[in-house]
Protein backbone atom coordinates (compact mmCIF):
# COMPACT_ATOMS: atom_id res chain seq x y z
CA UNK A 1 0.00 0.00 0.00
CA UNK A 2 1.54 3.45 -1.26
CA UNK A 3 0.48 5.04 1.88
CA UNK A 4 2.03 2.73 4.21
CA UNK A 5 5.08 2.44 2.19
CA UNK A 6 5.92 5.92 1.95
CA UNK A 7 5.12 7.02 5.47
CA UNK A 8 6.02 5.25 8.58
CA UNK A 9 4.13 2.73 11.13
CA UNK A 10 2.68 3.67 14.51
CA UNK A 11 1.26 0.82 17.09
CA UNK A 12 -1.36 2.02 19.39
CA UNK A 13 -1.83 -0.22 22.58
CA UNK A 14 -4.27 -0.66 24.66
CA UNK A 15 -3.93 1.70 26.86
CA UNK A 16 -4.68 2.41 30.79
CA UNK A 17 -7.91 2.04 31.30
CA UNK A 18 -7.87 3.48 35.09
CA UNK A 19 -9.49 2.17 38.30
CA UNK A 20 -6.77 -0.05 38.52
CA UNK A 21 -7.82 -2.25 35.67
CA UNK A 22 -5.23 -4.55 33.78
CA UNK A 23 -6.70 -5.94 31.02
CA UNK A 24 -9.92 -5.63 28.38
CA UNK A 25 -11.77 -7.92 26.60
CA UNK A 26 -12.85 -6.93 22.69
CA UNK A 27 -16.50 -6.79 22.38
CA UNK A 28 -16.34 -5.43 18.65
CA UNK A 29 -14.04 -3.73 16.37
CA UNK A 30 -15.01 -0.23 14.98
CA UNK A 31 -12.14 -0.33 12.01
CA UNK A 32 -11.26 -2.81 9.39
CA UNK A 33 -7.50 -3.02 8.07
CA UNK A 34 -7.46 -0.64 5.19
CA UNK A 35 -9.58 1.60 6.78
CA UNK A 36 -8.70 5.39 6.92
CA UNK A 37 -8.66 6.43 10.44
CA UNK A 38 -8.48 10.37 12.16
CA UNK A 39 -6.82 10.89 15.40
CA UNK A 40 -9.38 10.43 18.42
CA UNK A 41 -11.39 8.39 16.37
CA UNK A 42 -12.71 4.89 17.71
CA UNK A 43 -11.24 1.99 16.84
CA UNK A 44 -12.62 -0.60 19.10
CA UNK A 45 -15.32 -1.30 21.93
CA UNK A 46 -13.43 -3.31 24.94
CA UNK A 47 -15.20 -4.27 28.03
CA UNK A 48 -13.25 -4.58 31.43
CA UNK A 49 -14.28 -5.40 34.88
CA UNK A 50 -16.36 -2.05 35.44
CA UNK A 51 -17.96 -1.13 31.64
CA UNK A 52 -17.65 -1.02 27.85
CA UNK A 53 -15.63 1.80 26.74
CA UNK A 54 -14.69 2.92 23.39
CA UNK A 55 -11.02 3.09 22.98
CA UNK A 56 -9.89 6.24 20.20
CA UNK A 57 -6.39 6.04 18.68
CA UNK A 58 -4.10 8.81 18.77
CA UNK A 59 -3.10 8.42 15.44
CA UNK A 60 -4.23 9.91 12.37
CA UNK A 61 -3.91 7.45 8.63
CA UNK A 62 -4.46 3.95 7.56
CA UNK A 63 -4.86 0.73 9.55
CA UNK A 64 -2.51 -2.29 8.95
CA UNK A 65 -3.30 -4.40 11.39
CA UNK A 66 -5.54 -5.51 14.25
CA UNK A 67 -4.29 -7.57 16.93
CA UNK A 68 -6.86 -9.68 18.42
CA UNK A 69 -10.06 -11.11 17.42
CA UNK A 70 -13.24 -10.02 19.48
CA UNK A 71 -13.76 -12.35 22.61
CA UNK A 72 -9.85 -12.09 22.95
CA UNK A 73 -8.64 -10.52 26.52
CA UNK A 74 -5.61 -8.23 26.18
CA UNK A 75 -3.80 -6.62 28.91
CA UNK A 76 -2.79 -3.31 29.09
CA UNK A 77 -0.02 -2.47 27.11
CA UNK A 78 -0.75 -5.13 24.31
CA UNK A 79 -0.72 -3.78 20.64
CA UNK A 80 -4.35 -2.98 19.56
CA UNK A 81 -3.92 -1.80 16.09
CA UNK A 82 -1.36 -0.52 13.65
CA UNK A 83 -1.31 2.80 11.65
CA UNK A 84 0.38 3.63 8.75
CA UNK A 85 1.15 7.83 8.83
CA UNK A 86 2.46 10.08 6.27
CA UNK A 87 4.41 13.29 7.22
CA UNK A 88 1.05 15.15 8.42
CA UNK A 89 -0.15 12.17 9.74
CA UNK A 90 2.55 11.89 12.35
CA UNK A 91 2.33 15.57 12.78
CA UNK A 92 -1.02 14.95 14.01
CA UNK A 93 -0.13 11.87 16.18
CA UNK A 94 1.60 14.73 18.04
CA UNK A 95 5.48 14.16 16.91
CA UNK A 96 7.52 12.28 14.53
CA UNK A 97 6.67 8.39 13.72
CA UNK A 98 8.91 5.32 13.61
CA UNK A 99 9.70 3.07 10.49
CA UNK A 100 7.36 0.85 10.32
CA UNK A 101 10.13 -1.85 9.68
CA UNK A 102 12.42 -3.11 12.87
CA UNK A 103 16.10 -4.33 12.11
CA UNK A 104 17.22 -8.30 12.34
CA UNK A 105 16.83 -10.06 15.85
CA UNK A 106 18.98 -8.64 18.68
CA UNK A 107 20.44 -6.08 16.44
CA UNK A 108 21.46 -3.14 18.43
CA UNK A 109 19.96 -0.91 16.06
CA UNK A 110 16.52 -2.72 16.05
CA UNK A 111 13.37 -1.02 17.28
CA UNK A 112 10.62 -3.09 19.87
CA UNK A 113 7.59 -2.00 17.94
CA UNK A 114 5.34 0.60 19.92
CA UNK A 115 3.72 4.57 19.73
CA UNK A 116 6.57 7.11 18.85
CA UNK A 117 8.84 8.64 21.95
CA UNK A 118 9.99 11.77 22.42
CA UNK A 119 13.33 12.66 24.01
CA UNK A 120 12.06 12.67 27.36
CA UNK A 121 10.63 9.36 26.68
CA UNK A 122 7.09 9.70 27.28
CA UNK A 123 4.57 8.24 24.60
CA UNK A 124 3.41 10.58 21.54
CA UNK A 125 -0.17 11.04 20.78
CA UNK A 126 -2.99 13.24 21.15
CA UNK A 127 -3.21 13.57 24.66
CA UNK A 128 -6.78 12.28 24.44
CA UNK A 129 -6.78 8.45 24.74
CA UNK A 130 -9.92 7.90 26.89
CA UNK A 131 -11.62 11.33 27.31
CA UNK A 132 -12.91 12.08 30.92
CA UNK A 133 -10.92 9.16 32.37
CA UNK A 134 -8.28 7.64 30.74
CA UNK A 135 -4.60 8.05 29.76
CA UNK A 136 -2.62 8.60 26.38
CA UNK A 137 0.24 6.50 27.83
CA UNK A 138 -0.02 2.81 28.88
CA UNK A 139 2.60 1.63 31.68
CA UNK A 140 5.55 0.06 30.68
CA UNK A 141 5.26 -4.08 30.95
CA UNK A 142 8.64 -5.46 31.41
CA UNK A 143 9.55 -9.06 32.61
CA UNK A 144 12.80 -8.70 35.07
CA UNK A 145 15.24 -11.73 34.89
CA UNK A 146 17.98 -12.97 36.70
CA UNK A 147 21.52 -10.85 35.94
CA UNK A 148 23.59 -13.10 33.28
CA UNK A 149 20.84 -15.00 32.18
CA UNK A 150 19.68 -14.01 28.55
CA UNK A 151 15.83 -14.17 27.11
CA UNK A 152 15.17 -16.33 24.62
CA UNK A 153 13.47 -15.24 21.74
CA UNK A 154 11.46 -16.56 18.10
CA UNK A 155 12.71 -15.91 14.88
CA UNK A 156 10.78 -12.83 14.85
CA UNK A 157 13.08 -11.43 17.44
CA UNK A 158 10.12 -11.06 20.13
CA UNK A 159 10.91 -12.56 23.41
CA UNK A 160 8.90 -15.43 24.52
CA UNK A 161 9.78 -14.29 28.64
CA UNK A 162 11.58 -17.53 29.25
CA UNK A 163 15.30 -16.95 30.53
CA UNK A 164 17.59 -19.65 29.65
CA UNK A 165 21.06 -21.22 31.03
CA UNK A 166 22.92 -20.36 27.60
CA UNK A 167 22.03 -19.64 23.90
CA UNK A 168 19.13 -21.93 22.59
CA UNK A 169 20.31 -23.39 19.10
CA UNK A 170 19.09 -21.58 15.85
CA UNK A 171 17.69 -18.61 18.15
CA UNK A 172 18.91 -15.05 18.51
CA UNK A 173 19.27 -13.65 21.82
CA UNK A 174 18.14 -9.75 22.32
CA UNK A 175 19.19 -8.61 25.92
CA UNK A 176 19.34 -4.52 27.09
CA UNK A 177 21.45 -4.24 30.39
CA UNK A 178 20.98 -1.21 31.94
CA UNK A 179 22.91 0.36 34.80
CA UNK A 180 23.32 -1.45 37.94
CA UNK A 181 23.14 -4.86 35.66
CA UNK A 182 19.53 -5.53 36.03
CA UNK A 183 18.71 -7.30 32.68
CA UNK A 184 15.16 -6.64 31.28
CA UNK A 185 13.40 -7.43 28.07
CA UNK A 186 12.30 -4.84 25.51
CA UNK A 187 9.21 -6.09 24.60
CA UNK A 188 5.83 -7.34 26.42
CA UNK A 189 6.21 -10.94 26.92
CA UNK A 190 4.94 -12.72 23.77
CA UNK A 191 6.60 -15.37 21.12
CA UNK A 192 5.82 -17.91 18.48
CA UNK A 193 4.05 -20.14 21.18
CA UNK A 194 0.67 -20.88 20.04
CA UNK A 195 -0.92 -19.12 22.82
CA UNK A 196 -3.83 -16.52 22.56
CA UNK A 197 -5.12 -15.96 25.73
CA UNK A 198 -2.96 -13.85 28.75
CA UNK A 199 -4.35 -15.88 31.25
CA UNK A 200 -2.87 -19.31 29.70
CA UNK A 201 0.76 -17.11 29.73
CA UNK A 202 0.20 -16.06 33.77
CA UNK A 203 -0.53 -19.20 35.04
CA UNK A 204 2.55 -21.00 33.01
CA UNK A 205 4.99 -18.75 33.89
CA UNK A 206 3.32 -18.34 37.85
CA UNK A 207 4.51 -22.29 37.80
CA UNK A 208 7.30 -22.10 35.90
CA UNK A 209 6.29 -24.12 32.94
CA UNK A 210 7.61 -23.82 29.58
CA UNK A 211 5.02 -23.35 27.05
CA UNK A 212 7.21 -24.78 24.26
CA UNK A 213 7.08 -28.07 25.97
CA UNK A 214 3.34 -28.42 25.51
CA UNK A 215 1.02 -29.42 22.71
CA UNK A 216 -1.88 -27.35 22.81
CA UNK A 217 -5.11 -29.24 22.05
CA UNK A 218 -7.44 -26.59 20.31
CA UNK A 219 -7.67 -25.68 16.93
CA UNK A 220 -4.23 -25.90 14.86
CA UNK A 221 -2.41 -26.43 18.23
CA UNK A 222 -3.99 -23.55 19.83
CA UNK A 223 -2.77 -23.67 24.07
CA UNK A 224 -5.48 -23.85 26.31
CA UNK A 225 -5.79 -23.50 29.80
CA UNK A 226 -6.83 -27.05 30.28
CA UNK A 227 -3.29 -28.09 28.66
CA UNK A 228 -1.47 -26.43 31.31
CA UNK A 229 -3.79 -27.38 34.13
CA UNK A 230 -3.00 -30.90 32.65
CA UNK A 231 0.67 -30.49 32.69
CA UNK A 232 1.00 -29.03 35.80
CA UNK A 233 -0.77 -32.23 37.29
CA UNK A 234 1.07 -34.42 35.80
CA UNK A 235 4.17 -32.87 37.05
CA UNK A 236 2.65 -32.72 40.89
CA UNK A 237 2.15 -36.62 40.61
CA UNK A 238 5.75 -37.05 40.13
CA UNK A 239 6.84 -34.61 42.92
CA UNK A 240 8.18 -32.10 40.64
CA UNK A 241 6.60 -29.21 41.59
CA UNK A 242 6.88 -27.62 45.18
CA UNK A 243 4.81 -27.44 47.99
CA UNK A 244 3.52 -24.14 46.49
CA UNK A 245 2.02 -24.98 43.64
CA UNK A 246 0.59 -27.88 44.89
CA UNK A 247 -1.24 -25.75 46.63
CA UNK A 248 -2.18 -23.71 44.42
CA UNK A 249 -3.69 -26.70 42.05
CA UNK A 250 -4.93 -28.92 44.94
CA UNK A 251 -8.54 -28.52 43.42
CA UNK A 252 -7.12 -30.52 40.49
CA UNK A 253 -4.82 -32.98 42.71
CA UNK A 254 -8.03 -34.23 44.76
CA UNK A 255 -9.78 -34.48 40.96
CA UNK A 256 -7.44 -36.72 40.15
CA UNK A 257 -7.08 -39.04 43.33
CA UNK A 258 -10.63 -39.48 44.46
CA UNK A 259 -12.73 -43.09 43.46
CA UNK A 260 -13.37 -44.42 39.61
CA UNK A 261 -16.77 -43.44 40.26
CA UNK A 262 -15.81 -39.78 41.09
CA UNK A 263 -13.22 -39.99 38.19
CA UNK A 264 -16.29 -41.31 35.75
CA UNK A 265 -17.93 -38.11 36.85
CA UNK A 266 -14.99 -35.70 36.01
CA UNK A 267 -14.64 -37.05 32.19
CA UNK A 268 -18.16 -35.21 31.65
CA UNK A 269 -17.30 -31.96 33.81
CA UNK A 270 -20.36 -29.62 31.87
CA UNK A 271 -19.75 -26.53 30.90
CA UNK A 272 -17.11 -24.15 31.71
CA UNK A 273 -17.90 -20.52 32.30
CA UNK A 274 -14.98 -18.09 32.65
CA UNK A 275 -15.48 -15.80 35.60
CA UNK A 276 -14.19 -12.42 33.64
CA UNK A 277 -15.88 -9.18 32.76
CA UNK A 278 -18.38 -7.50 35.25
CA UNK A 279 -19.11 -11.65 36.00
CA UNK A 280 -15.17 -11.96 37.09
CA UNK A 281 -15.48 -8.31 38.89
CA UNK A 282 -18.33 -9.02 41.00
CA UNK A 283 -16.82 -12.45 42.23
CA UNK A 284 -13.62 -10.79 43.32
CA UNK A 285 -15.85 -7.94 45.11
CA UNK A 286 -18.22 -9.95 47.04
CA UNK A 287 -15.42 -12.83 47.84
CA UNK A 288 -13.19 -9.57 49.36
CA UNK A 289 -16.51 -8.31 50.96
CA UNK A 290 -17.12 -11.75 52.96
CA UNK A 291 -12.98 -12.32 53.73
CA UNK A 292 -13.02 -8.71 55.16
CA UNK A 293 -16.11 -7.27 56.86
CA UNK A 294 -17.67 -9.14 59.95
CA UNK A 295 -20.90 -8.33 58.85
CA UNK A 296 -24.18 -8.78 60.18
CA UNK A 297 -27.77 -8.28 59.22
CA UNK A 298 -31.05 -7.10 61.04
CA UNK A 299 -34.20 -6.91 59.72
CA UNK A 300 -38.09 -5.60 60.27
CA UNK A 301 -41.52 -5.98 59.01
CA UNK A 302 -43.01 -2.16 57.89
CA UNK A 303 -46.46 -1.10 57.07
CA UNK A 304 -45.94 1.13 53.86
CA UNK A 305 -49.56 1.73 52.84
CA UNK A 306 -48.77 5.53 53.54
CA UNK A 307 -45.92 5.19 52.23
CA UNK A 308 -47.46 4.48 48.89
CA UNK A 309 -50.31 6.89 49.28
CA UNK A 310 -47.88 9.79 49.67
CA UNK A 311 -46.20 9.02 46.05
CA UNK A 312 -49.82 8.65 44.24
CA UNK A 313 -50.38 11.98 45.76
CA UNK A 314 -47.15 13.19 44.61
CA UNK A 315 -47.57 12.04 41.24
CA UNK A 316 -51.51 13.22 40.63
CA UNK A 317 -50.34 17.02 41.87
CA UNK A 318 -48.59 17.40 38.11
CA UNK A 319 -45.07 17.33 36.82
CA UNK A 320 -42.43 14.63 36.99
CA UNK A 321 -43.78 11.15 37.93
CA UNK A 322 -41.52 10.35 41.63
CA UNK A 323 -40.16 6.75 41.80
CA UNK A 324 -40.95 4.57 44.73
CA UNK A 325 -36.64 4.24 44.71
CA UNK A 326 -36.05 7.54 44.87
CA UNK A 327 -38.64 7.85 47.94
CA UNK A 328 -36.32 4.87 49.23
CA UNK A 329 -33.15 6.72 49.22
CA UNK A 330 -34.38 9.83 50.61
CA UNK A 331 -35.36 7.78 53.44
CA UNK A 332 -32.04 6.80 53.37
CA UNK A 333 -30.00 10.05 53.16
CA UNK A 334 -32.35 11.33 55.91
CA UNK A 335 -31.23 8.30 58.10
CA UNK A 336 -27.37 8.27 57.50
CA UNK A 337 -27.30 12.21 58.59
CA UNK A 338 -28.73 11.03 61.84
CA UNK A 339 -26.50 7.84 62.40
CA UNK A 340 -23.60 8.43 60.28
CA UNK A 341 -21.63 5.82 61.74
CA UNK A 342 -23.08 3.71 58.78
CA UNK A 343 -22.11 6.17 56.08
CA UNK A 344 -18.39 5.38 56.09
CA UNK A 345 -15.58 2.96 55.99
CA UNK A 346 -12.70 1.42 57.64
CA UNK A 347 -9.39 2.03 57.10
CA UNK A 348 -7.74 -1.51 58.00
CA UNK A 349 -3.85 -0.29 57.90
CA UNK A 350 -4.10 2.70 59.77
CA UNK A 351 -6.74 1.13 61.63
CA UNK A 352 -9.10 4.00 61.60
CA UNK A 353 -12.83 4.36 60.72
CA UNK A 354 -12.94 7.15 58.44
CA UNK A 355 -16.70 8.86 58.04
CA UNK A 356 -17.71 10.16 54.89
CA UNK A 357 -19.02 13.58 54.64
CA UNK A 358 -21.25 13.17 51.59
CA UNK A 359 -23.53 10.41 50.73
CA UNK A 360 -22.66 9.03 47.37
CA UNK A 361 -25.99 6.26 47.29
CA UNK A 362 -25.31 3.43 44.99
CA UNK A 363 -27.98 1.17 43.92
CA UNK A 364 -28.63 -2.48 42.71
CA UNK A 365 -28.89 -2.66 39.01
CA UNK A 366 -29.47 -6.40 37.09
CA UNK A 367 -28.87 -6.05 33.76
CA UNK A 368 -27.67 -8.79 30.77
CA UNK A 369 -24.43 -8.26 31.74
CA UNK A 370 -24.80 -9.18 35.36
CA UNK A 371 -24.98 -7.16 38.47
CA UNK A 372 -23.68 -3.87 38.63
CA UNK A 373 -24.33 -0.70 40.87
CA UNK A 374 -24.22 2.36 39.81
CA UNK A 375 -23.59 5.25 41.84
CA UNK A 376 -25.78 8.06 42.62
CA UNK A 377 -23.59 11.38 43.39
CA UNK A 378 -24.39 13.30 46.22
CA UNK A 379 -27.54 11.83 47.14
CA UNK A 380 -28.06 13.75 50.14
CA UNK A 381 -28.15 17.22 48.58
CA UNK A 382 -30.91 15.93 46.17
CA UNK A 383 -34.70 15.60 46.29
CA UNK A 384 -37.34 13.51 45.43
CA UNK A 385 -37.56 14.94 41.79
CA UNK A 386 -33.57 14.41 41.26
CA UNK A 387 -33.09 11.49 42.63
CA UNK A 388 -35.84 10.18 40.57
CA UNK A 389 -34.27 11.83 36.74
CA UNK A 390 -31.03 10.15 38.20
CA UNK A 391 -31.93 6.87 39.07
CA UNK A 392 -33.55 6.52 35.65
CA UNK A 393 -30.38 8.09 33.90
CA UNK A 394 -28.07 5.38 35.59
CA UNK A 395 -30.83 2.95 35.09
CA UNK A 396 -31.01 3.07 31.27
CA UNK A 397 -27.04 3.70 30.90
CA UNK A 398 -26.39 0.54 33.08
CA UNK A 399 -28.67 -1.82 30.44
CA UNK A 400 -26.78 -0.23 27.48
CA UNK A 401 -23.52 -0.66 29.23
CA UNK A 402 -22.79 2.55 28.72
CA UNK A 403 -21.26 3.36 32.19
CA UNK A 404 -17.94 4.55 32.91
CA UNK A 405 -15.93 3.35 35.08
CA UNK A 406 -16.39 6.65 37.52
CA UNK A 407 -20.03 6.01 37.45
CA UNK A 408 -19.62 2.64 38.54
CA UNK A 409 -17.25 3.57 42.08
CA UNK A 410 -16.85 6.01 44.69
CA UNK A 411 -20.58 5.02 46.87
CA UNK A 412 -20.28 5.09 50.40
CA UNK A 413 -23.82 2.87 51.16
CA UNK A 414 -25.97 1.05 48.96
CA UNK A 415 -29.91 1.10 48.52
CA UNK A 416 -30.42 -2.93 47.24
CA UNK A 417 -34.25 -3.36 46.00
CA UNK A 418 -34.55 -6.73 45.29
CA UNK A 419 -38.15 -6.72 45.74
CA UNK A 420 -38.07 -6.10 42.20
CA UNK A 421 -37.44 -9.90 41.76
CA UNK A 422 -40.44 -11.08 43.80
CA UNK A 423 -38.99 -12.03 47.39
CA UNK A 424 -39.65 -10.66 50.54
CA UNK A 425 -36.01 -10.66 52.47
CA UNK A 426 -32.74 -11.43 51.86
CA UNK A 427 -29.31 -11.04 53.71
CA UNK A 428 -26.78 -8.89 50.89
CA UNK A 429 -23.68 -8.97 50.86
CA UNK A 430 -21.54 -5.50 51.76
CA UNK A 431 -20.61 -3.71 48.68
CA UNK A 432 -17.08 -3.55 50.37
CA UNK A 433 -15.35 -0.90 51.04
CA UNK A 434 -18.68 0.37 52.22
CA UNK A 435 -20.17 -0.06 55.49
CA UNK A 436 -23.85 -0.98 55.29
CA UNK A 437 -26.69 -1.64 52.78
CA UNK A 438 -30.00 -1.42 52.79
CA UNK A 439 -32.43 -4.24 51.07
CA UNK A 440 -36.04 -3.96 50.50
CA UNK A 441 -38.13 -6.50 49.80
CA UNK A 442 -41.67 -6.34 47.80
CA UNK A 443 -44.59 -4.91 49.09
CA UNK A 444 -47.30 -6.96 49.09
CA UNK A 445 -50.65 -6.92 50.56
CA UNK A 446 -50.57 -9.08 54.36
CA UNK A 447 -53.04 -8.92 57.38
CA UNK A 448 -51.69 -6.73 59.66
CA UNK A 449 -52.75 -4.88 62.94
CA UNK A 450 -53.73 -1.36 62.45
CA UNK A 451 -55.10 1.08 64.62
CA UNK A 452 -56.22 -2.14 66.75
CA UNK A 453 -57.88 -3.74 64.45
CA UNK A 454 -56.86 -6.71 61.79
CA UNK A 455 -56.57 -5.64 57.97
CA UNK A 456 -55.18 -5.69 54.94
CA UNK A 457 -52.18 -3.60 54.53
CA UNK A 458 -49.43 -2.97 52.09
CA UNK A 459 -46.24 -4.32 53.78
CA UNK A 460 -42.55 -4.70 53.25
CA UNK A 461 -39.56 -6.30 54.81
CA UNK A 462 -36.28 -4.13 55.48
CA UNK A 463 -33.41 -5.47 56.28
CA UNK A 464 -29.74 -3.94 57.04
CA UNK A 465 -26.60 -5.35 56.67
CA UNK A 466 -23.79 -3.48 58.71
CA UNK A 467 -19.90 -3.89 59.51
CA UNK A 468 -19.77 -4.61 63.14
CA UNK A 469 -16.47 -2.89 62.89
CA UNK A 470 -17.71 0.71 62.75
CA UNK A 471 -21.29 0.40 65.03
CA UNK A 472 -22.96 -1.88 67.14
CA UNK A 473 -26.55 -3.61 66.89
CA UNK A 474 -27.78 -0.53 68.69
CA UNK A 475 -26.53 2.12 65.80
CA UNK A 476 -27.63 -0.18 63.00
CA UNK A 477 -31.41 -0.96 64.53
CA UNK A 478 -31.72 2.63 65.70
CA UNK A 479 -30.91 3.47 61.71
CA UNK A 480 -33.52 0.73 60.45
CA UNK A 481 -36.09 1.40 63.15
CA UNK A 482 -35.91 5.26 61.68
CA UNK A 483 -36.24 3.84 57.99
CA UNK A 484 -38.96 2.35 58.72
CA UNK A 485 -41.03 5.11 60.73
CA UNK A 486 -40.30 7.00 57.73
CA UNK A 487 -41.93 4.31 55.55
CA UNK A 488 -45.04 4.20 57.76
CA UNK A 489 -45.29 7.90 58.53
CA UNK A 490 -43.59 9.50 55.75
CA UNK A 491 -44.43 13.06 57.93
CA UNK A 492 -41.85 11.89 59.65
CA UNK A 493 -39.61 13.00 56.83
CA UNK A 494 -40.62 16.27 57.59
CA UNK A 495 -38.58 16.99 60.29
CA UNK A 496 -35.45 16.78 58.53
CA UNK A 497 -36.46 18.63 55.59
Amino acid sequence: MAHASDGHSLEFKLPDLGEGLTEAEIVRWLVEVGDVVVVDQPVVEVETAKAMVEVPCPYGGVVTARFGEEGTELPVGAPLVTVAVDGAGAAAAGGPARESGTGAAGSPAAEPPGAAEKADGKAEGSGNVLVGYGTSEAPARRRRVRPGRPVATGPSGRANGRALPAEPAGGQVRTTEPAGGQIRTDEPVEGPVPVISPLVRRLARQNDLDLRELTGSGPEGLILRADVEYALRAAAAQGGRTADRAARTSGEQVAASVTSASSATSASPGTRVPLKGVRGAVADKLSRSRREIPDATCWVDADATELMRARTAMNASGGPKISLVALLARICTAALARFPELNSTVDTEAREIVRLDGVHLGFAAQTDRGLVVPVVRDAHARDAESLTAEFARLTEAARAGRLTPGELTGGTFTLNNYGVFGVDGSTPIINHPEAAMLGVGRIVPKPWVHEGELAVRQVVQLSLTFDHRVCDGGTAGGFLRYVADCVEQPAVLLRTL
